[in-house]
């Protein structure tokens, strides 16, 4: 079945080619495999593999995807029109891609006459030539041919004849798809509509779209060159790519899927499904690249679905088509209700509901807890991400009297190594209900430290926090005026090994506020473990 059979639009995927392009990203050839599992697993129709050509990494890659056993993606090949001057098979360029062994290749060509005249140094006609050469030259050998017009907007804008006439001689020449790339990123919405409404009335070849993001709009422009008739979409996986990056598909593919009810997707699900893996291949992807992931990024971001105003909130909670664009299941997302000085009852109505617990919106104990995280937040506590910081005032304004681990003397010394590098050494007392323990730790650093001498006071006496462990720390500066100790805020991340949780503490010493957040962090595990045990309910204190 050919990629393009039965869908409205079909989705090539360049992150492998046009997305390595950006500057600190680099794919190894394993990750290049396990995007294109991904990939053909979500069902896009085609994977641009890379450029056999440029380096050897690809022409590996085209030999040990083969092996991947593909069943709704097709790898193509990506390569330039041939070198003036050399016959189409004489050009290496092409015979690579032909070596790659692929049904399918991409072709690369200038469409604004600045280009071909002033960076490749040809005639208007000798560029004509190559293009139809290189597009009959893999025709011939059996290939399809998907024809991307380099700068075709910048060209059309300056020359709509001659850029007209470049997509002819790809036509002519057997192009299977002709690609309007706006390359320079420079086009809006209103200009794409105009030149693709434009173009369609002039050639016979479906058109697609190549949408780089330097003005922003790559994916409003590639919306809108689908609304004008494109049935080819090109992008990345969170938009990476050269410069500001290319469209991004993690969007752009709810919005064709979801909104505009197109076909768009090789995959036997109901349209209401197919995009449920997003936000995982989305993070995959972050993750593979070791970048960072972007917590605001539409779809798929952590904070996408996540709401801090009280009347928002509240709102949202009665009907979640209030303040919500779309189903964050849909994306394979979910909702957040953020507790913060702007939330109000009905936040932490919903966050005791997390607890598996029943409370009234009216209850004393919420008022009570609302104005301790007012408080907090006012010295400059944040508690955006940080749920188990929040339970933890909840479930104390509730009345739980579970015993919890309370700090009460500490010190870290921090010295140089005998072979180089630092040593910190902690020591901790703390009091666990009616006992007060010591413990020592050694660690690379002070909170290593302050962990290992935390797990040597309470060891065997506290039973639940063997198996919990510290998966990411973090330190942001909150005030900073001269003359006096900045505010420090530490955000910690914990797990054990079935769910995760996080805390935060302020304070103007770091080791102290790193501290404070690793006792919530354990005292929250310690909590959990005790309303478990009384069957999710929490004796009411009078």
């Amino acid at each position: 079945m050919s990629p393009d059979e039965g869908l409205d639009v079909e989705v090539l995927d360049t992150t492998l080619r046009d997305g390595a392009q950006a500057t600190g990203i680099s794919f190894t050839l394993q990750d290049k495999l396990s995007v294109t599992e991904m990939l053909d697993e979500l069902g896009i129709s085609y994977v641009e593999g890379g450029w056999p050509a440029s380096n050897p990494k690809d022409m590996e890659y085209f030999s040990r995807v083969r092996e991947l056993g593909l069943s709704r993606t097709e790898v193509v090949a990506f390569g330039s029109t041939r070198r003036r001057g050399t016959r189409a098979g004489e050009d290496q360029n092409l015979a690579a891609i032909l070596k790659a062994d692929v049904r399918t290749a991409v072709i690369v060509g200038k469409s604004w006459r600045l280009h071909v005249e002033r960076v490749l140094g040809a005639s208007l006609e000798e560029n004509l030539e190559m293009i139809a050469d290189s597009v009959e030259y893999l025709r011939s050998h059996g290939l399809r041919v998907i024809f991307d017009a380099e700068h075709f907007f910048d060209g059309y804008k300056e020359d709509p004849e001659y850029a007209l006439r470049v997509l002819g001689a790809a036509e002519g020449a057997g192009a299977h798809r002709l690609v309007l790339a706006d390359t320079n990123g420079g086009s809006l919405p209103h200009e794409i509509q105009r030149v693709v409404r434009e173009v369609r009335g002039r050639v016979r070849a479906p058109l697609g779209i190549h949408a780089h993001n330097d003005s922003g709009t790559a994916v409003a422009n590639t919306i809108m060159a689908v609304a004008e008739g494109a049935a080819h979409v090109q992008g990345t996986i969170n938009g990476i790519g050269e410069r500001c990056g290319n469209a991004d598909l993690v969007q752009v593919l709810p919005a064709l899927v979801l909104k505009m009810g197109l076909r768009a997707l090789r995959s036997d699900l109901p349209r209401e499904e197919q995009l449920r893996g997003l936000t995982s291949l989305s993070r995959r992807v972050y993750m593979l690249l070791n970048l960072p992931e972007n917590p605001y990024q539409p779809y798929v971001g952590s904070r996408a679905f996540s709401h801090k105003g009280g009347i928002h909130i509240d709102a949202m909670l009665k009907e979640p088509r209030s303040y919500e664009h779309l189903d964050p299941e849909l994306v394979g997302n979910y909702r957040r209700i953020t507790v913060s000085e702007l939330s109000g009852r009905a936040a932490l109505v919903n966050e005791v509901s997390r607890l598996g617990l029943e409370v009234d919106k009216d209850d004393p104990a919420l008022g009570r807890a609302l104005e301790e995280i007012k408080r907090l937040e006012a010295e400059g506590y944040s508690f955006d991400g940080s749920d188990a910081t929040v339970h933890l005032i909840l479930l104390r304004s509730l009345g739980a009297s579970a015993d919890q681990l309370v700090p009460v003397h500490w010190s870290v010394d921090v010295s140089s190594g005998d072979e180089g590098g630092t040593e910190s050494v902690a020591d901790v007392i703390v009091q666990f209900g009616s006992q007060v323990r010591h413990g020592r730790g050694r660690g690379v650093g002070p909170v290593h430290a302050l962990d290992c001498a935390l797990r040597a006071a309470v060891g065997k006496l506290v039973d639940g926090l063997s198996g919990v462990s510290l998966t990411n720390y973090k330190v942001s500066v909150v005030d900073s005026v001269e003359g006096t100790a900045s505010k420090v805020r530490v955000y910690v991340e914990f797990s054990d090994g079935r769910g995760r949780w996080s805390t935060t503490a302020l304070s103007r010493n770091v080791v102290e506020a790193s501290l404070n957040a690793l006792i919530d962090g354990y005292n929250y595990a310690l909590m959990l473990k005790w309303l478990g045990s009384r069957g999710g309910k929490v004796v009411r204190q009078v």
